[in-house]
């Protein structure tokens, strides 16, 4: 049986705006840009937006051309009309090559508002109509095949003299996207609004400009493509290189125009939140694709997965008209903020801007080790650590400044930190590769080895000084704390990690297993043993070896006034135990200390007027020592303090890593 001509049809269900507009964008800027984009289409020269936040309103307004009941609905409200398959490619009054394309963008109107009226006058007179989102969703409902009808507007309410106005109301969300947030996102999805092209928007009576982009101030170097690029270097603020580059992709009679830049720092590429309600920042820190003046996709950077840091200060904007030609598809995505990768004119697209990226990779390197170099000798101590410099190792050390000018650093207190740090690896790469002159010391040549440990002792001194005021600083933070239980557990903490605390001559522990283990269970036995009063007052016992010793720590609670007879019996236990321990494992004549850390003084120290002096010594027959919580804190203060202050001998690195690290954060300078 052969079918009938008719008995198959197709038909299109009004279903197809919920998925094409009802919901197409997401934010305030994207759809506000369709109807820019429109009054650019209608050969309008200003375009007036005005958000009234407290009523719920947003009114667009052009100055174009207009539209005739017809055109509105055979061509505005016919969903997908393809006005350049009609012929009309280009605007009748100034021959702009249209942006529209397929016909659905105004629906976008209805992702934010709820109720979108219409005005329009032309030659033709004027007319309007209201469009309702609810009463499109009912026709949907409904089965939705039927046609949708506007409300009218009746024409003696509509005081516009030319152009058309749009109105939305009921909106969906609120209008938190105003002001400079929103001028700022207006201003980068297009790049025809200004005088050059007779194409004026205003937003709340404040016209937007290119310098409302924001980007000028943010530019260090730039590799442009074109004219449009040429412009964008003339607005640029404190630009220190530009390049202009070959805009032809290769293989194709294609061309891009525009540019990609670095900033100064990575820091800058987030505008800042000035909203005070929501956040309105916005990372620059992308390569947007303009087509025809408007965006068509948001970043193309983020496609390339690349890993640099330099990749981390990239900005740009590419225009490539090539991706929307008349006589060839469309490759727009649906929702009109992104391209279809597949397509062959965006795979050569993407082949050009990567090798453009990593010929930009190798620039951006050389220029900011060379910047690097320069911030860092603008400190006169670095400057004058350059000059003794040998010309290779000039050249070495200009890298490693360079290579910190890459990591995205935007504090310079932090960046002079790094310099400091990276001075000091020099020292020690440069003393590395003088060792191997030991083989060549002779008793005709002894000034050499003299040399090389000279530069030993400056180095060492360096690296000490940078320990000794971290150091300071921790002792300093134990000394604020005044409350005698913080104390207490402050020094629990970082007592038993940091020896240096009771004499600065332990540097580190050295830590074995089997010893602590072994020596850890015979003192916890001895601890456990004591009376319940002289339990209830110890805190933790701990053992360790530094400084080629053993040493055993008790620290005891801050509130409890201990006896020396006490603490004896304790001190004497703990070293019997110990002392078996490191015979058994054939280390009787190693040495051994005790030290009991203490909150208060002990009761004799104050019963006899030399009650302080008997305690310590019978202690002392034991190796062991009582230490007072803030004697211990002050003594060490003072320790490290007067290595720091003392400066008669050190040497030439110790005293520039002292000098820079006392400069003021502003002494380097990002733009010197």
């Amino acid at each position: 049986m052969t079918a009938e001509k008719d008995t198959y049809q197709m038909t299109l269900s009004l279903n197809v705006l919920k998925h094409l507009g009802l919901g197409l964008y997401s934010n305030v800027a994207a759809v506000l840009s369709e109807v820019v984009a429109n009054a650019w289409d209608a050969d309008a020269e200003h375009v007036s937006i005005l958000i009234d936040s407290d009523a719920e309103k947003v009114t667009i307004q052009d100055d174009g051309h207009g539209m005739s009941i017809d055109d509105a609905n055979h061509k505005y409200l016919h969903v997908g009309y393809e006005r350049r398959n009609e012929g009309e490619a280009f605007t009748p009054k100034f021959e702009r090559p249209v942006m529209g394309r397929k016909g659905i963008g105004k629906l976008s109107l209805f992702s934010i508002a709820q109720t979108v009226e219409v005005h329009s006058v032309g030659d033709n007179g004027k007319h309007g109509f209201i469009m309702d989102s609810d009463a499109i969703e009912e026709k949907i409902k409904d089965g939705g095949e039927a046609q949708y009808n506007p409300t009218p507007v009746d024409p003696e309410e509509i005081d516009l003299d030319r152009g058309t106005r749009i109105v939305l109301t009921n909106m969906k969300r609120p209008l938190q996207w105003t002001g400079t947030p929103l001028r700022r996102r207006l201003a980068r999805r297009f790049s025809v609004i200004g005088a050059l092209n007779d194409f004026e928007v205003e937003l709340d009576g404040q016209l937007i400009t290119v310098d409302d982009r924001n980007y000028q101030d943010k530019l260090q170097y730039l590799w442009t493509f074109g004219e449009i690029g040429l412009q964008s270097h003339n607005v640029a603020k404190k630009l220190e290189k530009m390049e202009r580059r070959p805009g032809d992709i290769e293989d194709y009679d294609y061309k891009i125009d525009g540019w990609i830049g670095t900033a100064h720092t990575a820091g800058q590429l987030k505008d800042a939140d000035t909203s005070g309600r929501i956040d309105t920042s916005e990372s620059v820190n992308k390569i947007v694709i303009m087509v025809r003046g408007k965006l068509a996709q948001e970043d193309i950077l983020e496609e390339f997965g690349e890993g640099g840091l330099y990749t981390k200060y990239i900005m740009g904007e590419i225009h490539a008209d090539f991706l929307d030609l008349d006589d060839r598809d469309d490759i727009a995505t649906t929702s009109r903020q992104r391209l279809i990768e597949e397509d062959p004119r965006y795979q050569a697209l993407r082949r050009k801007l990567f090798s453009e990226l990593k010929y930009i990779q190798n620039q951006w390197t050389e220029l900011r080790n060379k910047q690097g170099a320069r911030e860092a000798r603008t400190i006169p101590q670095i400057e004058e650590w350059f000059s003794d410099l040998g010309s290779d190792q000039r050249k070495s050390a200009e890298k490693l400044f360079g290579r910190i000018n890459q990591l995205p650093i935007d504090d310079n207190d932090q960046k002079r930190q790094l310099f400091v740090s990276g001075i000091l690896a020099f020292e020690s790469l440069k003393l590395r590769n003088m060792l191997h002159r030991l083989d060549e010391v002779s008793t005709e040549n002894l000034g050499s080895l003299n040399e090389i440990f000279i530069q030993l002792d400056d180095l060492e001194a360096s690296v000490y000084y940078q320990i000794a005021k971290e150091r300071l600083e921790v002792i300093r933070k134990l000394q604020g704390l005044v409350d005698e239980k913080a104390k207490e557990r402050a020094l629990q903490e970082h007592l038993y990690k940091h020896l240096w605390l009771l004499d600065p001559s332990w540097e580190r522990a050295t830590h074995t297993e089997v010893m602590e283990k072994r020596i850890g269970t015979a003192l916890a036995g001895v601890a456990n043993s004591l009376p319940e009063e002289q339990r209830k007052a110890r805190i933790d016992i701990y053992y360790s070896t530094t400084g080629n010793k053993h040493v055993i720590i008790e620290l005891k609670r801050a509130n409890r006034v201990l006896s020396t007879t006490d603490l004896l019996k304790q001190v004497a236990d703990y070293y019997k135990a110990a002392r078996s321990v490191l015979s058994t494992m054939g280390k009787d004549n190693e040495p051994l200390e005790i030290v009991c850390v203490i909150g208060r003084e002990l009761k004799e120290w104050n019963d006899y007027p030399d009650g302080e002096s008997r305690s310590r010594a019978s202690l002392q027959a034991y190796n062991a020592r009582v230490v007072n919580y803030d004697h211990l804190i002050n003594n060490a203060l003072q320790a490290y303090q007067d290595y720091v202050d003392s400066s008669e001998k050190v040497g030439r690195v110790y005293r520039l890593i002292q000098d820079i690290s006392e400069q003021d954060v502003g002494a380097i300078s990002p733009e010197s």
